[in-house]
């Protein structure tokens, strides 16, 4: 069932209210979707914003919480404990802000590492991914010393500009 909505051309962002029943409303799709389903949108890379219906108050990072939260008690966290208690350790900390500029360029490095891995995979034959699969140890140590470097490299520059802001060297 098309309406003339769906034929329109369709919004830059897409939009979700969130209803006090807790509900999800998609006005792209003019339906009620699940948790599964905006994750589903995330997954998909789908560009969308979750408003609060009555307030229009932006909601988005709660959602998105929310699926993590759902995703960690689901059996196969990834996060360890200890990695969240140091998490929450930064909350109120000089370093908040850093700290979240620092994981969230580390998340998009090792996601730019994946695509470009995704992509290179797509040209190889089932003979080559065994060959490559023979091989990947090294290859994946070498790839992710790599990242660790690169990683390492961007925390001493937050490290630096830290203590500059404080008047402090190394």
């Amino acid at each position: 069932m098309h309406s003339k909505k769906a034929n329109a051309a369709k919004p830059a962002q897409r939009v979700i209210k969130k209803y006090p029943n807790r509900r999800l409303y998609d006005t792209d799709t003019s339906t009620y979707i699940t948790l599964a389903e905006v994750k589903r949108l995330v997954m998909d890379s789908e560009s969308f914003v979750v408003r609060d219906a009555k307030s229009n108050e932006d909601l988005t990072r709660s959602i998105l919480l929310q699926i993590i939260l759902e995703e960690e008690a689901g059996g196969a966290p990834m996060f360890s404990e200890p990695a969240l208690a140091n998490i929450i350790r930064f909350y109120g900390h000089s370093a908040q802000g850093f700290m979240g500029t620092y994981l969230e360029k580390n998340v998009q490095a090792f996601t730019d590492i994946q695509a470009k891995l995704a992509e290179q995979s797509k040209t190889v034959s089932p003979e080559m991914w065994a060959q490559f699969m023979n091989v990947q140890n090294p290859l994946m140590q070498g790839m992710m010393g790599s990242y660790v470097e690169q990683s390492k490299s961007m925390f001493d520059k937050v490290e630096e500009q830290m203590l500059g802001a404080f008047g402090l060297k190394r």
